[in-house]
Formats: C-alpha cells, structure tokens, sequence
C-alpha cells in the first residue's frame, strides 16, 4: 500500500464522519463510513436517493468483509476471491451484521473489492467504504472533476484527485446465492 499524503488526509475526513468524492474504475463516486448514520444520510441527500435502495461497499481486500463471509460455504468465498480485486460487485447474505442505512432492509448487500489503486489506498486506511456514483438520482455519473463541482459545489468534505480506471461502464452486480446477474457491466 503506498499512501499518498492526500490519501491520508482524505482517510481522516471519512473518519471524521466527512462525504467525499473520488475517482473509481469507470465513474466518480461518492463515499463515507457505512457505520455512520449521520454521514449516510447526508450522502443519501445529496444523491437525493431513497436508503430503500441499499448501498454498495467497497474494500481494498476480501479480509476487509470477513465479518460478512466468514459463515458463508468456502464455494462461495472462493468464487467471490477469484473475482476480486475486479469489476464485479456480489450481493452477499449480511445476516443483520449491517445497519438498515447501508441494505436499505433488503436480506443481501452489495460488496466489492476495487481494483482502483485511490480506491484500495483509501480502504486500506479506513475499512470498507461507502461506494455510489457520484450523481443526483436520474442525472448521468460525474466523468471529471468538474462535474463533481458542478453537481455538488461546496456540499463535500473532501474531493481525493486522480484518474478515472479506465472501464467504460461500473461494475456488473451478481447475486452470490443465485448466480444471476443484476446489473450488467
């Protein structure tokens, strides 16, 4: 892990119960603490998405969700490690080990490990993260900087720069007890 000073400094701000914006693999995101109540809500707001939705989490290792998979068959943990650090995000069984705030009451929540080098720096600092697209409802996901402006001018604690992944579309979402694909890539 190489941990850049503004890496760190963005560690902090999450810590400290802040919403940030950052670079991801396809799309901008917007991330904070899932155990912070406040600060989900907050970006809930800003998003102007319902919590009924649920979120995504996102981690720099698979050990990062051990307290999600340690009781699932080591199939399934195996067939979630041979996809990550990587695109695909799984729907996991949490087991009420998750606030409603993050699975929005539904029985699974989405996971995934990045491959995005901000991404997996960021985490490693903080634990797994909040991870949704940088975007008001029913507008397009930020591809720059200046859209995170444009949508969310002075409403952020803190914006980690970089580059883009380079994929064109966000991960594909599959449901780890059924196999089926939720969302396509």
């Amino acid at each position: 892990m190489v941990s850049s000073w503004r890496v760190q400094q963005m560690a902090q701000v999450v810590r400290r119960g802040g919403v940030i914006a950052y670079p991801t693999e396809a799309v901008w995101g917007l991330g904070c603490d899932p155990w912070d109540s406040t600060a989900v809500f907050r970006l809930l707001a800003l998003k102007q998405r319902p919590m009924s939705k649920g979120l995504i989490l996102v981690a720099d290792n698979i050990r990062q969700f051990d307290f999600l998979l340690a009781d699932l068959p080591q199939v399934w943990q195996d067939q979630l490690a041979s996809t990550w650090p990587g695109p695909t995000t799984w729907l996991v069984p949490h087991q009420n080990r998750l606030p409603e705030w993050i699975t929005g009451g539904h029985p699974g929540v989405a996971i995934r490990v990045s491959d995005h080098p901000l991404v997996r720096d960021l985490c490693a600092l903080t634990g797994p993260l909040v991870s949704t697209s940088a975007n008001p409802s029913g507008r397009p996901p930020a591809l720059s900087r200046l859209r995170i402006e444009q949508y969310f001018a002075g409403q952020l604690d803190g914006v980690l720069d970089g580059r883009l992944g380079g994929r064109k579309n966000p991960s594909q979402i599959r449901d780890l007890l059924s196999g089926a694909q939720v969302r396509s890539a």
